[in-house]
């Protein structure tokens, strides 16, 4: 029992012991620069004991990982486990082209499968939800995008290799791996009499505090309402692109009530008994109940209408003729 608790001590020690930069001779064949707007990547060619450069730039928050796919020549399928992939973080220097000594943290070390295509993927957010399967390697360690760049390397796994396999040539492309998801821009426009006044607004039943802040959202439809003691409230569902910003424009509407009337040309219209000179303009009105009255030659008609704030309402006058047929 103590020697199995001492093991269990020393495994514990060794775990909590962090990673440390190692130095290491290589052939630099590039660099490759991720970057969003770039969904196809770039290609380089590589061969054993060869390294290249894997930096990020511009916006990462749509990119959950970077994916390197290597392409091996035919004659690759027969020497199984004699490569490895190896990727370190922390390098110095950060730049380097043709034989270099350089210095890094080793946070991946994966043999390179016998298949003539492999597909690795480095995380390098939290949450990232890339698996491995069949036909994916996915690093267990993250690697965050201030610890960028990284190379990534291809070593012998034995001692003693052919000269075909030293003389091996593969093809290394890196690109982006996207999350699910894209942003959306609140532009709020204020009617010229109402401004700066408060509102709120949900996403999918979610206030949004800050109306600066982009929202990133999954792609697919969402759910906007706005609502306000000052302006109308509204409702409205729109699309949200992978990796796009969408700008929404939140036009703020006063929340005086508006009627709209539709009628025949010969027809007056009185409201609350006073008539409306020209029915084809919008009448705006205070909340409570109103007489609508329309008037064409001898017919008339007559409606109680409620008001309530923020809501529009049409009313039309329509003359139906009517044919009834008898035996």
């Amino acid at each position: 029992m103590q020697t199995v608790i001492k093991l269990a001590v020393i495994c514990l020690l060794f775990i909590s012991i962090p990673l440390q930069a190692e130095p290491f001779r290589t052939m630099v064949e590039g660099a490759i620069e991720i970057n969003a707007e770039r969904p196809s990547g770039s290609s380089i060619q590589v061969g054993i004991n060869s390294s290249v450069f894997l930096s990020i730039t511009g916006e990462t928050r749509f990119i959950r990982g970077v994916e390197v796919e290597i392409n091996a020549p035919g004659q690759w399928i027969q020497y199984r486990g004699a490569v490895m992939m190896v990727v370190y973080n922390n390098m110095n220097p950060q730049t380097a082209i043709g034989i270099a000594d350089l210095s890094g943290t080793q946070i991946a070390f994966e043999p390179l499968p016998s298949r003539l295509q492999t597909i690795f993927q480095l995380p390098i957010r939290q949450g990232h939800n890339l698996r491995t399967t069949t036909s994916i390697t996915v690093s267990g360690v993250i690697a965050l995008p201030s610890t960028f760049p990284v190379i990534f390397r291809l070593m012998p796994a034995i001692k003693g290799i052919t000269a075909e396999l030293e003389n091996m040539v593969f093809t290394l492309t890196a690109r982006p791996v996207y999350s699910d998801e894209g942003a959306v821009r609140l532009i709020p426009r204020y009617p010229d009499q109402l401004r700066d006044r408060p509102f709120t607004v949900l996403i999918d039943d979610r206030v949004i505090n800050n109306l600066q802040e982009q929202v990133v959202l999954r792609e697919g439809e969402h759910h906007l309402v706005i609502l306000s003691d000052d302006y109308r409230n509204e409702s409205r569902r729109f699309i949200v692109e992978r990796t796009k910003v969408l700008d929404l424009v939140i036009d703020l509407q006063d929340p005086t009530p508006i009627i709209i009337f539709e009628g025949p040309q010969n027809a007056e219209v009185f409201l609350n008994n006073s008539r409306i000179r020209d029915i084809r303009e919008p009448v705006t009105v205070q909340p409570g109940s109103h007489e609508i009255r329309f008037q064409v030659d001898d017919y008339t008609v007559t409606q109680i209408l409620n008001i309530q704030r923020g809501k529009t309402y049409r009313v039309s006058l329509n003359v139906d003729l009517v044919i009834q047929e008898s035996d």
